[in-house]
């Protein structure tokens, strides 16, 4: 579903995990980007480009490693609190990660959030989870990501809601897209998820995000092999040892734009 090409769009805040609070993509400091911060000077530029011209403010309240239903109980309300005119609602992909995680009782959970977001925000736009086929060890998880994805579909179609299709935005296949850690998206990665939620907005964005990428050597079984023991020991490890320990990434954490605040269009 795409929301209709707009200049009204004079306020912004992005709801979720780490997905949505940028890592994978560095920013000043040990701060992180990400695409909904992309998104927002999009959205910026947008609006310093209608006639008349008017302000653009944005708020983050995404933090790495969240659960769903901590989302839903520190995030949501504040959001709701806020009222902007757009929120973006990507949750419950740490969720599907957990061993034994339901994903039909996540989406109902996930589908009271959307309630409480539509009666106050005119435009909350959704996000399905990405296709891990290929993937190692996530690969296990695609009928389950596929499952919750056919729920907020769903949810998007019964509120309205525009839908960022994640599972079938084919740049992001590419393993360039990520990170070291294969768990977050890279810079260029964030850039083209970006791009199309621009485009579901309704925005003509500046450059296609299904753009191939450039050519590649082709990589021998050996070193992919050295890679995947790499990836292995540095990172799915260390991610296994936290879950057992019920430890998060985002422990401590804050969110790094809580208020909705003046955002100057890109120059």
């Amino acid at each position: 579903m795409l929301a209709p090409a707009t200049a009204g769009f004079g306020s912004y805040a992005a709801v979720g995990d780490s997905f949505t609070e940028g890592v994978g993509d560095p920013g000043p400091g040990e701060a992180f980007v990400g695409w909904a911060d992309r998104l927002a000077k999009l959205l910026a530029e947008r609006r310093a480009g209608a006639t008349p011209p008017g302000d653009f403010r944005y708020a983050n309240l995404a933090v790495r490693g969240r659960l769903l239903d901590r989302i839903i109980d520190e995030q949501v309300p504040r959001a709701v609190t806020l009222a902007p005119d757009l929120v973006t609602f990507c949750a419950g992909g740490n969720d599907i990660l957990r061993p034994g995680s339901d994903p039909d009782a996540l989406a109902e959970r996930f589908e009271g959030a959307v309630a409480q977001l539509r009666a106050v925000v005119g435009t909350v736009m959704v996000c399905t989870g990405f296709d891990t086929r290929g993937v190692p060890v996530l690969g296990l998880l695609r009928g389950k990501i596929a499952t919750y994805n056919a729920h907020v579909r769903a949810v998007a179609d019964r509120y309205g809601c525009p839908v960022l299709d994640l599972w079938s935005l084919a740049a992001i296949h590419d393993r360039r897209a990520w990170s070291d850690n294969r768990l977050h998206l890279s810079s260029a990665g964030h850039v083209r998820v970006a791009l199309r939620a621009a485009q579901v907005l309704g925005l003509e964005p500046p450059t296609d995000p299904d753009l191939p990428w450039p050519p590649e050597p082709r990589r021998l079984p050996a070193q992919v092999r050295r890679d995947n023991i790499h990836w292995a020991r540095e990172y799915l490890v260390p991610w296994i040892g936290r879950r057992l320990r019920g430890a998060s990434s985002g422990d401590g954490v804050l969110p790094k734009r809580p208020e909705l605040l003046p955002l100057e269009p890109r120059r």
